[in-house]
C-alpha cells in the first residue's frame, strides 16, 4: 500500500465506525448526579468535524473562538453553530457555518456521517458531522467569531490515553469534563467530549 492509498482506507474505517450504535453524549456525562430541568428545551445546532490529509496523515481542523463572544469565548471549537430556519438539515447548517467561519467551500467537502447528538451546557442539541476536506485551502477566519484556525493530528485525538478528566466549579457545583491538550491548545468541554466519543468508536 502506498502512502497516498492509506488515506482512503482510513476514511473507510471512519465511515464504518460511524455506523456503530452509540448513545447521545452530554457535557454532564461525567456528572451522574446532574438532572436537567423538567422544562428544558434544547436548541438545534450543528458542527463540522473536518479532516484534511497532509501527506499520509489525517489532520483535524479546529478553531479558537474570539475572546469577546458571549458563549465560550477563547475556547477551542469545531466550526459550526445553530441550525437556522433556512438550513435543510444539520449537514447544511454545519457546511454553511464552516464556510462563514473558516472559508471552507462546501464543494470541497465529502460528508462521512453523523456522530451522536451532544447536549451542551448552553442548552444546544449539537449534531457533529464528520467530513473529509478533499483539498487544502487558505484559512479565512471570520474576525467577528474566530481568532485562529489550526490543525491537530487526528491520531492525537483518537488515542484515549491523551484524554484527561479535570474538574471545576460551575454554577455552584463541581463539574467534571474531558480535556485533550495539544501543544498550546487546551481542548476541553463539548469539543473534547465529542472527540472522546469518536476515539471510543475507533477502538477495535
Amino acid at each position: 500500500m502506498t502512502k497516498i492509498d492509506a488515506i482512503p482506507d482510513r476514511l473507510k474505517v471512519l465511515r464504518a465506525a460511524l455506523a456503530r450504535t452509540m448513545v447521545e453524549s452530554s457535557d454532564f456525562d461525567l456528572n451522574p448526579g446532574y438532572r436537567p430541568p423538567a422544562d428544558l428545551v434544547l436548541r438545534p445546532a450543528a458542527v463540522l468535524v473536518p479532516l484534511l490529509a497532509r501527506g499520509e496523515e489525517l489532520r483535524l481542523i479546529l478553531t479558537k473562538r474570539a475572546s469577546h463572544l458571549k458563549h465560550h469565548p477563547g475556547q477551542i471549537a469545531f466550526p459550526g453553530g445553530k441550525v437556522d430556519p433556512g438550513d435543510a438539515d444539520a449537514e447544511a447548517a454545519a457546511l454553511r457555518e464552516a464556510w462563514e467561519e473558516i472559508g471552507l467551500d462546501p464543494g470541497n467537502v465529502d460528508l462521512l456521517g453523523r456522530l451522536p447528538v451532544h447536549e451542551t451546557v448552553t442548552t444546544f442539541a449539537m449534531t457533529p458531522i464528520l467530513a473529509h476536506v478533499r483539498d487544502a485551502f487558505p484559512y479565512r477566519p471570520e474576525p467577528g467569531e474566530v481568532a485562529e484556525v489550526f490543525e491537530v493530528p487526528l491520531a492525537h485525538v483518537l488515542n484515549p490515553a491523551n484524554f484527561i478528566v479535570e474538574q471545576r466549579r460551575w454554577r455552584g457545583v463541581t463539574r467534571r469534563y474531558y480535556t485533550v491538550p495539544y501543544g498550546p491548545y487546551y481542548i476541553w468541554g463539548a469539543t473534547a467530549r465529542i472527540l472522546h466519543g469518536l476515539a471510543e468508536r475507533m477502538r477495535p
